[in-house]
């Protein structure tokens, strides 16, 4: 198997002071190791979580390892209600007037068919719609901050996802016509991450906002729980996962992370960061900073566009 991509060790020497940053799901997996090195580094980490409880949980726990509490804070985010995603951005600019790196982070991955409090597709919803309304509406505090970064956390599953090929089902977003395969809304929801990053990317030409996609590897985190107990993948089955690819958080947090601090990202808006992954080509599996993905529909910019703009319509956003 091939070794994981990891940042250059002088990254993590940059002083971040005065930086502020938003990472959703920050309570638990790659979402916390990337709060908690930014804040190692003297960021102002918001944690963006449905449970703040857990999230406070891990800022108590990282202040007593050292790490400046006051650079920490929990704020109260669910991508599945857009409400809460107005009320969070409303909280966060009570506190904060600037913003310098947003990591949409947050995810869930082959759920059951279920719904979103505004009617989204579950994964669809979560995903990708809440991400596109918490982009949406902290794009001119980006601007403002600028240089500022967005990274949207994609996966190489939004390339083929168990079989199933990523597209964007512009008829039937949310699976009310069509069966209903979790696999094949997930690629969906994934390819969905990458296009958003895309267009924003093309619409924030010359605003030194940049805007990125990365797969973060296959990760042994929390997001495998609708596909199998967690205490299988975490004690059973982990040393063969281990053989077969899985990397810690820490390792699945280095695409992230390479995305916010190197200098030569500039050079790569709208491009898809991989670590190593799982692609219909074996020979992408070693991963790319930047990497061209082989889904011909990851590199439709028109199809970039159109997501954008139907979003824009599901979530009430004026584009």
């Amino acid at each position: 198997m091939a070794k994981p991509l990891m940042c250059d060790p002088s990254l993590f020497k940059k002083d971040l002071s005065k930086q502020v940053y938003i990472v959703t799901g920050a309570n638990s997996g790659i979402g916390l190791v990337t709060a908690q090195q930014l804040a190692k580094q003297n960021g102002q980490v918001v944690f963006a979580c449905r449970r703040t409880e857990e999230a406070e949980k891990e800022i108590a726990q990282l202040a007593a390892q050292g790490l400046p509490k006051a650079n920490m804070r929990a704020l109260s985010l669910d991508l599945g209600d857009l409400s809460s995603v107005r009320s969070f951005v409303k909280e966060f600019l009570s506190h904060y007037d600037q913003l310098h790196g947003l990591v949409n982070n947050a995810g869930v991955m082959n759920t059951p068919l279920s719904r979103t409090k505004d009617g989204f597709e579950m994964q669809f919803g979560i995903n990708h719609c809440g991400h596109f309304l918490l982009s949406h509406l902290l794009l001119d505090t980006l601007k403002k901050s600028s240089p500022a970064r967005i990274v949207n956390v994609s996966s190489c599953f939004h390339d083929k996802a168990m079989g199933k090929t990523g597209f964007i089902h512009f008829d039937d977003l949310n699976f009310e016509k069509a069966s209903y395969n979790g696999w094949e809304a997930y690629a969906q929801s994934k390819l969905a991450n990458l296009l958003h990053a895309k267009e924003l990317a093309k619409r924030l030409q010359g605003t030194d906002v940049i805007a990125v996609s990365v797969h973060p590897g296959w990760v042994r985190t929390n997001l495998a729980k609708h596909s199998m107990p967690l205490w299988v993948q975490n004690i059973i089955l982990k040393p063969i996962f281990r053989l077969m690819g899985m990397i810690e958080p820490w390792e699945g947090a280095q695409t992230t992370l390479h995305c916010l601090l190197a200098d030569d990202i500039k050079q790569h808006n709208g491009a898809y960061f991989s670590q190593t992954g799982t692609y219909r080509n074996p020979r992408l599996n070693k991963g790319g900073w930047p990497l061209t993905s082989p889904n011909e529909h990851a590199n439709d910019q028109g199809a970039a566009a159109k997501l954008y703009e139907e979003t824009a319509r599901l979530v009430g956003a004026s584009t």
